[in-house]
């Protein structure tokens, strides 16, 4: 068995393998606080012949018993992953996935179990480190080590790694993780912040990372396996230039062309052609074509970019694509708003509930209650596709994530609008940027609902294209710069702020001058869409969709309590069944009764003063 461990904020943090799952290719046990967990790290032996990507899978789970809990439901035992392991585990994957060498097409899978979950409410950092450390000790070829850090602001102080208490005050927090030399990847959310103190933030968290890495470096030189040597597969010279000198004018003039599916049709068009021309028979020659075919396309969009400044859509790298609303559109819901941005478009809709709709949520931190929840779908014709219908994909749980976290912190309290708010984002058509879409179509939607928000919210996305020393940021990025391009950095806030953001890169990094740029970038491309999206609605309705339930309040003393409640519920039946409203009521003394019919719910509230009066 090897340790190796360095104290962090009055903590040990230890890393320890040979003890748990010696036959995994990398196995590590981290330790910090009363928090451990389990990662490992297996690759196969052989390379999948018939694919072109690397096939990686990041799994974390939540063990119950790490918290001294049974699982609820029939079956008493863990079933398919929560909101939240499955959001960790993207959380894993995004920054050790650009870390693997080129040409490296062996399945690869990393593990995170949770065995024990301590108040350091740091499970979700401990999985990456612990995936990078099983990483870096293996045979499995990985540019790491990755380390990760969660940065928590209270006004302008930072908190490195606030546990379950800490991260109570915090009114923003970040989670940054990255190698040595550059950031791979962030994301955070909370009340709106200002782009310099967000970089403020990344800085102390680039610190914090190297602190980890270093660790990690001394476990790797007492135990680290030689790596496999991986060899990029050759490409036959005489065929890449054969299909260069047939299809490159032609994928100039293809990738200029601003609708998408127009584009696509031509250079799948192209690509057939090139097939058939020069198709022998041997074997894979077709998909060596595609192979050689696609790798030429990528060099001249990007290049198009590079050296002249404008894109696929005729645009330039700071310009935002045509925006277009409108909001009420379906009679019978509460709220409504369909939001386009070029080729991307959402249709977001708000539905009002009372406490009885709020999800329950039993997870290793406790049990509790949320009355937010935004829903975003991800259907198969918004891009042209065929696909079977499915339950949400990681994909759409994180874009809806990210989105709740972008609205969250403008939506009114509780005391001020007792409702429970859902928001559900179709995507109809997505050429890039859909989540962010779904972001300006939300608050559209809160604003047509009649929800008071404390502003508007509109998010962008940011690309990267990046060759040696020359680099261009991108604003509102297409979905083939998203595909072809080097970063997707999603900003959302108001006019005065951040309110959240996401970053993932397909580089081995980027440098706090890209980031800065990025923000300051985006900032201008937010305020853009801002302004049109106020032309459309600037404030919130006055009044809320006479299909929507009216909640009113009356306070109690907390001795009338059961009088109202009668035995065994007895009166407060009677009042919603003579009624037709929704009672309920909290230890304080709390009388919430919703109705979308005022004269029944002005009835039951007589009968309710009439019982507290006796």
């Amino acid at each position: 068995m090897t340790n190796v461990e360095k104290e962090i904020k009055g903590k040990s943090l230890s890393l320890e393998t040979g003890r748990f799952a010696k036959q995994a290719d990398g196995s590590v046990v981290v330790r910090y606080g009363d928090t451990v967990v389990l990662a490992t790290a297996v690759a196969k032996k052989e390379a999948r012949a018939d694919i072109d990507f690397f096939p990686l899978t990041v799994d974390y789970q939540e063990k119950a018993y790490a918290a001294g809990k049974i699982p609820g439901g029939f079956f008493k035992r863990e079933g398919r992953p929560s909101e939240k392991e499955t959001l960790t585990s993207r959380l894993i994957d995004r920054p050790i996935r650009p870390l693997f060498p080129d040409g490296f097409f062996c399945e690869t899978q990393g593990i995170v179990s949770v065995l024990s979950f301590g108040e350091e409410n740091i499970s979700d950092l401990l999985g990456i480190i612990g995936v990078s450390a099983a990483l870096s000790i293996s045979d499995i070829p990985f540019d790491g080590p990755v380390g990760a850090a969660r940065i928590g602001i209270i006004g302008d102080t930072f908190v490195v790694n606030p546990d379950l208490e800490e991260i109570k005050e915090c009114d923003f927090s970040l989670v940054v993780a990255g190698t040595d030399k550059a950031i791979m990847m962030v994301e955070g959310g909370g009340h709106e912040i200002s782009e310099a103190l967000l970089l403020e933030g990344l800085d102390l968290a680039h610190t914090e990372i190297r602190k980890v890495i270093e660790l990690q470096k001394d476990l790797v030189a007492k135990i680290g396996k030689k790596k496999r040597v991986v060899e990029a597969p050759k490409l036959d010279e005489n065929l890449s230039k054969s299909v260069s000198d047939l299809a490159i004018n032609k994928i100039k003039e293809a990738i200029a062309i601003p609708d998408k599916m127009v584009r696509q049709e031509t250079l799948n068009n192209i690509r057939q052609d090139i097939i058939t021309e020069l198709n022998t028979g041997e074997e894979n020659i077709s998909k060596d074509i595609s192979i050689i075919f696609n790798k030429l396309e990528k060099n001249l969009v990007r290049n198009m970019v590079l050296d002249t400044g404008i894109r696929s859509d005729g645009r330039k790298s700071d310009e935002v694509r045509a925006i277009s609303a409108d909001v009420g559109i379906l009679p019978r819901t509460h709220g409504s708003a369909l939001f386009v941005r070029g080729e991307t478009q959402a249709l977001a809709v708000v539905t009002l509930g009372t406490s009885d709709d709020e999800q329950r949520i039993d997870s290793l931190e406790g049990d509790y209650r949320r009355s937010f929840m935004l829903h975003y779908n991800f259907p198969p014709f918004s891009v042209g596709e065929v696909k079977f219908l499915r339950s949400a994909g990681r994909r759409e749980i994180g874009h809806g994530k990210l989105a709740e976290r972008a609205l969250t912190e403008i939506l009114p309290s509780k005391e001020d609008f007792p409702y429970t708010i859902r928001i559900v984002s179709d995507v109809l058509e997505s050429n890039g940027s859909s989540s962010m879409a779904t972001v300006c179509g939300g608050t559209l939607s809160l604003m047509d609902a009649g929800v008071p928000i404390k502003a508007p919210v509109a998010g962008i996305a940011m690309g990267l294209i990046k060759e040696g020393d020359r680099t261009v940021v991108l604003t509102d990025i297409l979905g083939l710069e998203d595909h072809l391009g080097d970063m997707d950095f999603k900003v959302t806030g108001t006019e005065s702020g951040i309110t959240a953001f996401q970053m993932d890169v397909k580089i081995s990094g980027v440098t706090r001058e890209i980031m800065e740029t990025a923000l300051n970038q985006a900032k201008d491309g937010r305020l853009h869409i801002l302004g049109k999206m106020k032309e459309v609605l600037s404030t919130p309705r006055d009044d809320m969709s006479p299909h929507a339930p009216r909640i009113y309040t009356i306070k109690i003393k907390t001795d009338k309590i059961r009088d109202v409640i009668g035995v065994g519920g007895k009166v407060i039946r009677g009042i919603v069944e003579q009624t037709g409203v929704k009672i309920d009521i909290d230890d304080s003394g709390i009388v919430h009764i919703a109705s979308s019919d005022e004269e029944s719910a002005q009835k039951a509230i007589a009968i309710v003063e009439g019982i507290i009066a006796d």
